[in-house]
C-alpha cells in the first residue's frame, strides 16, 4: 500500500513539476532567442542605413569592407541583397538556402521578419535577420545577417539543464517527503495487520503497541486492542468453563461409576441389561470429558515450535497406533521421504493420534491405513489414507464441529472431538489439516510448516 500511495504522490507532484517547469523553460529559450535577434536586428537595420547610403557601384567596396570587419570582429556573415535578391555587397554562405528563408523575402516585400520562437538546443540552423533597404521610400533591397546559434543553443541547453536538475531534485525531495508521508500514516495500518496475523494464528495477548500516525488511525488502534482484549476475556472464560466444568464433573462421574458397578452385583439378571447399558452410557460421558478436558489443554497450548523430523515422528507414534490397529486386522504402511518440520512434537503427536485413531475406527476389518510423508512448497505433509466409508458432500461441511458425528456412524464408539481437537493442536503451531475423498475412503492431510531455512524465496 505504501507503494501505491508514493506513485499516486509522486504522480500528482510530477505532474505539477512538468507543467510549471516546461513553460518556464519554453520561456527562457524564448527570452534568449528574443534577444539575440534584437541585437541582430539592429546590426542589419545599421547595415542597411549604410546600403542606403552606397548608391554606386564605387560605394561598394566600402560597404564591403565594413561587412568583412563585422564578419571578422563577431563571426556573423552580413550581406546585402539588390531588389531581384541578388549579392549586391558581402559574402553568403549558401545563397540559395538563404533566399528560400522566409524573412529575406518578407524584407525585399518591404516588411520586418518575425522573430522566431525559439532555437532549441537541438535546432543547428543558423539565425537569419533580414530587414528591407530602402531609398526615398520604395525598396532597393535587404539587409541580412547570418548568425550561428552555436552560443545560442548552448545557453538554453544550459538553463535547460539547471531547471530538469531542478525539477530532478524537486522530485527526490518529494519522493522522501512522501515516503516518510506514507510510513507515518500507514505506520499503525502495518501494526495492525501484523497483530491481527498473530490473533488469527492463536496468540490471542497479541496488541498493537505503536503510538505514531494520524489521530483517527490511533483511535482505531486504541479500539482494535479493547475489542482483543474482550474477545480474550471471553475466550478465556469459555475456556476455564470448559475445563473446569469438565474436571469438576469427571470425580463425581468416576465416583457414580463405582457405585453403579457396585449396585449391579445385586441386580436381578432381568434387570442386568439395562444395567450394562446405563454403564455403556456412564463410560461414554466420561469419554466426552476427557476429550474435552483434552480440547481445553489443545487451545491453551503455547509451546514454541521446534525443528523435527517427520518420518522419525510418525515411526515413533506407530507402535502405539499398531497396537490398536492388530485388534481389528488392519495393517499399518508408512511410507514417503524424510522430511524436516517446523512444529510442536507433542501437539503434533496428540493430533496424528486423534487422526489415525480415525482411521482405524472407520476402516473394515483386514483394511490398510497408510501413513505418508511429503513436502509440498512451504509445508510439509502427513497423509493419513484410510479405506473406510468416506464422507458425503453434506457431511464435508460439517466435519470438524464439535460433537457432529455422521448418522452412520453413530454406533461407533467417540465422541465427535477428534477432528477438532486436531484443528486445534495443529493451529497452536500454524498447521493446519484437509480432507477429501479418495475412491475407496478418507484422505487426511496434516500441513507442517518446514524450518525457516528451507522456505522458498520466490513462487
Amino acid at each position: 500500500m505504501r507503494g501505491r500511495i508514493n506513485v499516486l504522490l509522486l504522480g500528482l507532484v510530477v505532474c505539477l513539476l512538468l507543467a510549471l517547469s516546461v513553460p518556464l523553460a519554453w520561456s527562457i529559450a524564448a527570452r534568449a532567442t528574443e534577444g539575440v535577434f534584437a541585437d541582430r536586428l539592429n546590426d542589419a537595420e545599421r547595415f542597411a542605413g549604410l546600403a542606403e547610403q552606397a548608391t554606386t557601384d564605387a560605394d561598394l567596396p566600402w560597404l564591403n569592407s565594413e561587412l568583412a570587419r563585422y564578419q571578422q570582429v563577431y563571426g556573423i556573415s552580413a550581406i546585402t541583397l539588390d531588389r531581384d535578391g541578388a549579392v549586391r555587397a558581402g559574402a553568403a554562405p549558401s545563397h540559395q538556402a538563404l533566399m528560400a528563408d522566409p524573412s529575406v523575402h518578407a524584407a525585399l516585400s518591404g516588411r520586418r521578419g518575425e522573430p522566431p520562437p525559439l532555437v532549441a538546443p537541438w535546432d543547428h540552423r543558423p539565425l537569419v535577420v533580414a530587414v528591407p533597404v530602402l531609398r526615398a521610400g520604395d525598396v532597393v533591397g535587404a539587409a541580412v545577417t547570418i548568425s550561428p546559434t552555436t552560443s545560442l543553443r548552448q545557453q538554453v541547453a544550459w538553463w535547460w539543464g539547471l531547471v530538469a536538475g531542478g525539477v530532478l531534485l524537486a522530485v527526490a525531495v518529494c519522493a522522501w517527503v512522501t515516503d516518510r508521508l506514507a510510513r507515518w500514516v500507514l505506520r499503525p495500518v502495518r501494526d495492525l495487520d501484523a497483530t491481527t496475523h498473530e490473533i488469527a494464528q492463536g496468540r490471542f495477548d497479541a496488541r498493537v503497541t505503536g503510538t505514531a500516525g494520524p489521530p483517527e488511525l490511533r483511535r482505531l488502534t486504541a479500539s482494535f486492542n479493547s475489542m482483543a482484549d474482550a474477545v480474550q476475556t471471553a475466550w478465556q472464560r469459555q475456556r476455564s468453563f470448559v475445563s473446569d466444568a469438565s474436571h469438576q464433573l469427571r470425580n463425581p462421574l468416576s465416583a457414580l461409576l463405582l457405585r453403579h458397578q457396585a449396585l449391579g452385583m445385586d441386580l436381578p439378571s432381568e434387570l442386568r441389561g439395562e444395567w450394562a447399558d446405563a454403564q455403556a452410557e456412564a463410560r461414554r460421558l466420561a469419554r466426552i470429558l476427557d476429550e474435552l478436558l483434552a480440547l481445553a489443554t489443545a487451545e491453551e497450548s503455547v509451546s514454541p515450535p521446534t525443528e523435527i523430523w517427520l518420518g522419525e515422528l510418525v515411526d515413533e507414534r506407530f507402535a502405539s497406533w499398531r497396537s490398536n490397529a492388530d485388534e481389528r486386522a488392519i495393517e499399518l504402511e508408512r511410507t514417503g521421504a524424510e522430511v524436516r518440520g517446523f512444529a510442536d512434537s507433542t501437539a503434533l503427536s496428540s493430533a496424528l493420534d486423534a487422526i489415525v485413531d480415525n482411521a482405524i475406527k472407520f476402516s473394515p476389518d483386514g483394511a490398510q491405513v497408510t501413513v505418508d510423508v511429503g513436502r509440498a512448497g512451504d509445508e510439509a505433509i502427513i497423509t493419513v489414507l484410510d479405506e473406510g466409508p468416506g464422507l458425503t458432500a453434506d457431511e464435508f461441511a460439517r466435519i470438524g464441529n464439535r460433537f457432529w458425528r455422521s448418522p452412520r456412524h453413530q454406533n461407533i464408539e467417540g465422541s465427535g472431538l477428534g477432528v477438532s481437537i486436531s484443528k486445534a493442536l495443529l493451529a497452536s503451531f500454524g498447521g493446519h489439516l484437509e480432507v477429501r475423498n479418495r475412491e475407496r475412503g478418507l484422505a487426511v492431510s496434516v500441513f507442517v510448516p518446514v524450518p525457516p531455512d528451507q522456505r522458498l524465496t520466490s513462487r
